[in-house]
């Protein structure tokens, strides 16, 4: 009974497969975070991604926010050449000098932050958005130096400043390089208190680590979007440190607000009335 104990030949197909041709609902439909509707993305996107359903906000990409939020072609960008580099020649499971190359190429984005001056129901504001996409908006140096020139720039024009800040906080593929930006921004908002225009930042989910302990925090009127996770470190993080449970809904913006660190909740769809009254009043 040899043949009994053959183990069966299988062929094997070595002709190149063609590849999957996409569907052509793919990217049609978006399901939501929290209330699990399936939603049509093209009127979730005239909604300002905010479910219609829930109320849920769902990431914003940074440049689709900028011009919804600023007047029609009044947006004009700066520091655009800038991009980091790679002083430590750092490497983990990918050279970092390569993780940039790439991030650059899907994403068309030099780095994580776009900055640049436009207007906002006609008053001139020096403004900077986190492109939370890119290496989750962490700050190099390349990040905090448009920072601060956001600051220098809004001191040079006399006019307000604005940063939309979302990110995980500093870019440790650049070690002390990066932690450094913390200094730098807030010196470059000190400078800017010198003159009499006001500093707005609005916070959005996520705003964590060396980001939320600079610049962000130090704004003349500090705004936050609805259940944004703001902090320096993890809720998970804290719980294990001091060995308690936390309060519900700690480090969200509902909760900043009741203890006093945050001045206003602003729904997305009346940010850019919000801003412009703010604006009117102090600007």
């Amino acid at each position: 009974m040899a043949w009994f104990s053959k183990k069966p030949r299988i062929a094997v197909d070595t002709e190149p497969q063609a590849e999957p041709r996409p569907s052509r609902m793919e990217g049609l439909w978006a399901k939501c975070e929290t209330c699990d509707e399936i939603i049509y993305r093209q009127e979730l996107e005239k909604n300002w991604m905010v479910c219609p359903h829930c109320e849920h906000h769902h990431y914003w990409a940074a440049r689709a926010r900028l011009a919804a939020l600023l007047d029609p072609d009044s947006f004009e960008e700066f520091d655009k050449e800038l991009e980091p580099q790679d002083p430590l020649g750092f490497s983990d499971s990918k050279k970092y000098k390569d993780r940039l190359k790439s991030t650059r190429k899907n994403l068309g984005e030099p780095d994580a932050f776009i900055s640049g001056v436009g207007r906002i129901q006609g008053h001139q504001v020096s403004v900077g958005c986190f492109v939370f996409e890119f290496m989750g908006g962490s700050m190099g140096s390349v990040v905090g130096e448009k920072v601060a020139r956001v600051f220098e720039r809004a001191h040079e024009l006399k006019c307000s400043a604005i940063v939309f800040s979302a990110s995980g906080g500093a870019r440790m593929q650049e070690g002390i390089f990066s932690l450094m930006q913390m200094a730098k921004t807030s010196a470059a908002i000190a400078r800017f208190r010198t003159g009499t225009r006001p500093y707005i930042s609005v916070l959005l989910n996520p705003t964590t680590g060396g980001v939320a302990a600079s610049f962000s925090w130090l704004g003349d009127v500090i705004l936050a979007e609805p259940k944004a996770l703001i902090g320096f470190a993890g809720p998970r993080v804290i719980e294990q440190t001091i060995r308690q449970k936390l309060p519900e809904g700690f480090q969200r913006s509902e909760f900043l607000l009741d203890h006093g660190m945050i001045d206003a909740i602003i729904h997305r769809k009346d940010l850019r009335a919000k801003l412009g009254q703010i604006l009117g009043l102090l600007g």
